[in-house]
């Protein structure tokens, strides 16, 4: 059995000492004879929850034990009760390996296991050395054996046999914390505008003399406030992403798939190429009109950002959309991104719905307006109805799908069009649902369900607004097309057994016959 870093001792003890002696400081000042002012008693007491509170870890770093054995992964601890966990490899999914600053400075890392299906991270392993880390996230990967090579261990952690496939440049980083905006970042964006200017979302409307504190009223204040947002929180989204994306790299090594992003803290994992279930190709605006995309892989059971101490994770965050696609294609080559438009009618239903949506928020302003102070021009939405028609062009044209020989791609969102390519022999199962307003246009959508749509930030990739009747035959096809690369897939494994046989057969001087 292995032991975590001996770093892990006063890391976890500097911690576990400030709660406890915390604790005990208030403890002190009840229980105290002579009042809050015995300072003999309460340092006392501090002095013995900082000792309670180290003793506690070393006790923590003696019972704690990890051993990676032919099949499974083995994890023992607890102080005062114990538990112990048993991961088959073969459950193994994804490993991540992620550093903090006081971890790279201290050479420790995390490491962080999921597993097939799950939906947390099944063990998690806090404290243990960077080299460490790096064979523990290899190994359970692999599923080997602990009796490898020394030799080929180290070449491999010499990293020889990794390609470098992607490395983001200064200048794409910079494009991409300009253009990203984080939603956690709107929120700390907004309470951080408030706080700086004094703002009072009360005073967007003059009252009793009072003036308001931007220019203007009504919806002209709000304008000036939502304005000031948005600026607040596109500087903290660019730092954030500036910080998660900093130094991000692609390599591969055999079938799997390695990332290292990151500049305060540092995250390394996994993406195995043979549980790949959907690329998902983004290019949002206005990233687009400059020609740049991204590119994210979901595995069986995993989407990514699932883990929410990451973003979503990406085979690539930023690059030029010709990197973009020689990536994508070397993982899946799926071939023309040609795609197949909804009918007509179906951007007539998108106009349809803005116009509904519009007339709403006017009846809205129009009742706010007659019976409030908060508005009062509320009219001037009407001037957004020259929108309508080229926001519905707009949203067809960025929609659309396509069934080819081995793919099934499907394309849908103009501020943020996403392109999802789907192996047939990955399609789980295919979907065919119409709504109310669909039915009324003779419409309806098809999904293709995957093992990685099925987490909670898997989205599926789904044909909309496509013509009822060829919706089920696309259905069909998606069927018909799962169950012919399935028989396919199981010919070649047959094949490749066979030969497999004959060489080892020949290998060990056996009589292999080959198929008749």
């Amino acid at each position: 059995m292995t032991k975590l870093h001996p770093a892990s001792v006063p890391v976890r003890s500097l911690s576990r000492s400030l709660s406890t002696g915390t604790l005990f400081f208030f403890l002190g000042v009840v229980a105290s004879p002579g009042g809050p002012g015995n300072v003999l008693v309460i340092g006392s007491m501090v002095l013995f929850g900082i000792v309670v509170g180290v003793v506690y870890e070393l006790a923590y770093y003696q019972r704690f034990e990890y051993e990676l054995t032919a099949n499974t992964f083995d994890v023992a601890s607890g102080v005062l009760s114990r538990r112990a966990r048993e991961v088959p490899l073969r459950r193994v999914q994804n490993v991540d390996v992620r550093q903090n600053v006081v971890q790279r400075a201290l050479g420790i890392a995390a490491v962080h296991v999921e597993t097939a299906g799950g939906g947390q991270t099944e063990v998690t392993l806090r404290y243990v050395d960077e080299a460490e880390a790096r064979r523990l996230r290899r190994r359970l990967r692999e599923g080997a054996s602990e009796e490898r090579p020394e030799t080929e261990r180290e070449r491999e952690d010499a990293g020889e046999t990794e390609d470098l496939l992607f490395a983001i440049r200064p200048d794409e980083l910079a494009i991409l914390s300009v253009f990203t905006i984080d939603p956690g970042a709107s929120i700390l964006g907004g309470i951080a505008l408030s706080f700086a200017s004094g703002f009072d979302p009360a005073t967007f409307v003059p009252a009793d003399g009072l003036e308001s504190d931007l220019p203007g009223s009504g919806l002209i204040a709000i304008g000036w406030a939502l304005l000031l947002f948005l600026l607040a929180a596109w500087v903290l989204s660019a730092a954030l992403t500036f910080n998660r994306y900093y130094g991000f790299r692609l390599t591969r090594v055999g079938d799997e798939l390695h990332y290292e992003r990151g500049l305060l803290q540092r995250y390394s994992g996994t993406i195995p190429l043979e549980k790949v279930q959907t690329l998902t190709i983004k290019e949002s605006v206005p990233a687009r009109w400059f020609g740049y995309g991204s590119l994210a892989v979901e595995t069986a059971g995993y989407a990514p950002g699932q883990s929410g101490s990451r973003g979503a994770e990406s085979a690539i965050p930023l690059a030029e959309r010709s990197r973009v696609d020689a990536l994508a294609r070397s993982i899946e080559p799926f071939g023309s991104t040609d795609l197949e438009r909804p009918p007509s009618r179906a951007r007539e239903r998108y106009a349809v719905r803005y116009v509904a949506a519009l007339c709403a928020i006017m009846a809205v302003g129009y009742v706010l307006a007659t019976y409030t102070a908060v508005v009062e021009d509320w009219h001037a939405v009407a001037a957004l109805l020259v929108l309508v028609p080229p926001a519905a062009h707009l949203k067809w044209r960025s929609r659309g799908y396509r069934a080819g020989e081995r793919y099934f791609l499907t394309r849908t969102g103009f501020w943020r069009r996403t392109t999802k390519v789907v192996p047939y022999y990955r399609v789980q199962t295919a979907v065919y649902h119409q709504t109310i307003f669909q039915r009324r246009r003779r419409l309806a959508s098809v999904t293709a369900d995957t093992a990685s749509s099925a987490s909670f930030f898997g989205r599926p990739a789904t044909a909309i607004d496509v013509d009822a009747d060829r919706a089920l035959e696309l259905q069909q096809l998606l069927a018909d097309r799962l169950q012919e690369r399935l028989r396919v897939r199981r010919r070649r494994r047959t094949l490749d057994g066979w030969f497999d046989d004959e060489v080892d057969g020949s290998s060990t001087g056996e009589s292999t016959s080959g198929p008749t």
